[in-house]
């Protein structure tokens, strides 16, 4: 005998109402327990997957700040090549101020840059939405009144 044969023969697992034998009531309360159960699996599973891609987001994160400190140390140190490279054309506290001054120069730009997005960011509120909500609104109300 195969097993799907003998598992078909021994009837319903423990606990529950075999289907053919079962009143409306049974198999209604039996499929809200079985729709419960899935639910509350599915919950844990979406749990163990969050779980496990937060991990990955931490470790990733990581990574970036750790890249972004050796960035940061890079820089420094072209910085400092820059500013040697110029001393031997011109005087050093010549070439520390001319790279200084170009680095200002850039962060002044980066600077108003962002601002211009900031200010039209803001308010952060979802203005197309705002405006389709009172729309809808508008004919919700108009179309009460006819």
């Amino acid at each position: 005998m195969s097993e799907q044969s003998s598992q078909l023969n021994q009837g319903p697992p423990a606990g529950r109402v075999d289907p053919a034998e079962a009143s409306v009531a049974q198999l209604v309360r039996q499929m809200s327990e079985d729709s419960s159960r899935l639910i509350r699996s599915e919950i844990r599973l979406a749990q163990a997957e969050m779980s496990a891609k937060a991990k990955d987001v931490g470790v990733g994160i990581g990574g970036f700040s750790a890249a972004g400190l050796l960035a940061f140390f890079g820089i420094g140190v072209l910085l400092a090549a820059a500013v040697l490279g110029l001393a031997t054309l011109l005087p050093a506290w010549l070439a520390a101020v001319i790279v200084g001054v170009a680095l200002l120069v850039i962060a002044g730009i980066v600077a108003l840059v962002a601002r211009r997005k900031i200010t039209e960011a803001t308010p952060p509120v979802p203005e197309r939405t705002v405006e389709t909500v009172k729309t809808d609104v508008r004919e919700i109300k108009e179309s009460a009144r006819s």
